[in-house]
This record gives structure tokens, sequence and C-alpha cells, in this order.
């Protein structure tokens, strides 16, 4: 991993392999797609899945459509839909490697700037047969979409640990879409993705109850609130800190925390879990790492009156 993680700082853009799997040529990658750090005596590698456009309403459902056009405005996004970054995580801690989050697939394909997780492991030199372990924040379609691709579960090793909360496990058994925003197409699409996911993976999956440390370092807790068996990572090695965040924080959450997202299925509890988990963040000043923070989603979080502030790192080239 080490090695890796030189290999990806010295490699430039054109050296990337612009070959997908089906033998197709890959768009050329005009941005970076991975971003290495370490916490402590903990690698870590942020890859980008690339980027999802979601209504751009849907980031705040609650929210008065003025405020959420003068946000919009003020950050210069479109007031109609948005790349809305979609981010996994691989981890090494001692002899484990751990991928968090699987990304989209090929599970929706009105979001074709998706998807890209399987192509990009492999320009990192990431080996699926290497991952020892899996943990899924929750099992929304693109977060464990590239787990569906075929021929993804014949390059894993047999005896791959999937780590989800068991809350999670036992809510995708009989879905309850009626406080989401989803439209029926996307609840219909996550509804198909977990039930697929829990019947191909079903053997390997580790259901844990509140918190369970996965490998040295790397401990992972369920919040609720996003779904009812949302988790969230935390590493800590040598004094360093990071936690990945998952669903549970968003780009708006720092100016509005009480906004909601539409693919909440607890709005409030969500809320109150965002609020917590970025109050934690601000004191402990750990790195925040969140699938749908702009790439390579990583920074620290500060108080900034009655809300907070992002503050993203500088980038270590």
């Amino acid at each position: 991993m080490n090695q890796m993680i030189r290999n990806i700082r010295q490699r430039t853009i054109k050296s990337l392999d612009n070959t997908s799997h089906s033998g197709r040529a890959a768009p050329d990658e005009l941005v970076p797609s991975r971003y290495a750090l370490r916490v402590g005596d903990i690698d870590v590698l942020v890859i980008s899945d690339g980027v999802l456009t979601p209504p751009a309403e849907s980031m705040a459902t609650n929210a008065d459509p003025a405020a959420r056009t003068a946000w919009l405005d003020d950050m210069f996004l479109s007031r109609d839909a948005f790349d809305w970054a979609l981010n996994e995580v691989v981890v090494r801690s001692g002899d484990q490697t751990i991928l968090i989050d699987s990304g989209l697939g090929l599970e929706y394909p009105d979001f074709p700037r998706a998807g890209q997780l399987g192509l990009r492991l492999e320009t990192a030199g990431i080996d699926l047969a290497s991952v020892t372990d899996v943990v899924l924040t929750h099992m929304h379609f693109d977060h464990v979409g590239g787990l569906l691709v075929d021929g993804v579960k014949d390059r894993l090793r047999p005896d791959l640990r999937i780590h989800v909360a068991a809350a999670e496990v036992k809510f995708w058994a009989s879905p309850d879409f009626s406080r989401t925003a989803m439209p029926p197409a996307l609840a219909e699409v996550a509804r198909s993705a977990a039930t697929r996911f829990l019947n191909e993976y079903h053997s390997q999956l580790r259901p844990f109850e509140e918190e369970y440390e996965v490998a040295p370092g790397v401990v992972v807790s369920r919040t609720g609130g996003h779904t009812p068996g949302h988790s969230v990572v935390r590493l800590a090695s040598g004094g360093d800190r990071l936690m990945f965040a998952g669903d549970a924080i968003f780009p708006v959450s720092f100016d509005h925390p009480d906004w909601h997202n539409g693919f909440e299925h607890d709005p409030e509890e969500a809320t109150r879990v965002r609020l917590r988990l970025l109050r934690e963040l601000a004191t402990t000043g750990a790195w925040l790492v969140a699938t749908h923070m702009p790439f390579p989603s990583i920074g620290r979080v500060a108080v900034a009156g009655d809300v907070f502030r992002w503050v993203p790192a500088w980038w270590d080239y």
C-alpha cells in the first residue's frame, strides 16, 4: 500500500489506463480521480466514482425555495441540477485492505458520469482480490452498486467480510420510503439494488449492532438518520483522526444543517445526527471525508457562529 501511494503521487493523468473492462475506450481522465493520505500508520485512498446530477431541490426539501435558490447562486451552482460528487475510500490497516462503499455501478443509467469505481481501482493498482473487508455506510444504490456489476463478485475473495449495521439489513427487507422525497423510479432502483445485494452477498455479511472494530484503528459506528442503519467510519492512529461520514453530511450542511436531503428516510433524526457529527468534528479537529463532498472531500470543520464552516485541505503534491 505504501508503494501504491508513492506511485499514485508520481503518476500523471496521462499515465492512467483508459480502457474499461468492456474493452471500450473510457473517457479521457481530465481531472484527478484519487487522492492518498495517511492517518498515523493507516493508509487512506479517496477514490472518485464520478458525479451524480440529482435535481437541485433534492438537497433541501424543507427549505424555502427562495433561500435554496440564493444558496445555489452564492455557490455558483445550477438552480436545476448540479454535479454531486460520489466518493469511496480504500483503507489499509495492518494486513487488511478495506473498501468503504462501492459506488453506483450500473444501477441508474441516467447518471452516466458515475459508476467508475472498478476502472479507477484498477488504474490505482488495487486488485479486487486484495480487498479483505468491505464496509457499507448504508445500502442505497449509489453505495452498493459497484458490488453488483457483472464479474465483480467473481473477482472478490471468497472469504471477503462485508460489514453493515444489522438495522440496515433489517430495514431493506421491507423498506419504507414514505418520508423520503425520492421519485418512484429512484425508490424502485433503491429497493431492487438492496434486494439483489442481500441475495448475492448474504453469506458474506457480518452485521454489527452499534459499533465494530474492523481493523486496528478502523471503527464503524451506526448513526441512523439517513437510513436506520446508516453508519460512519472513524480512523484513529498516532494521534491522527479521520471520519468517513457517508451521507450524514452534504455540501449544504455547513450553512444549513437543518435542511433535509431528499434521500433521508428519517429527516428529523438525520438532522440531529448531522449536528452531532459536525460538533464532534469541530471539537476534535479530525479530518472529514464524506460521500458527496466535492472530491477529494478532505477537510476540517470549524464553528461559524450558529452554523459551521468547511475548511478544505491543502493538496499535498
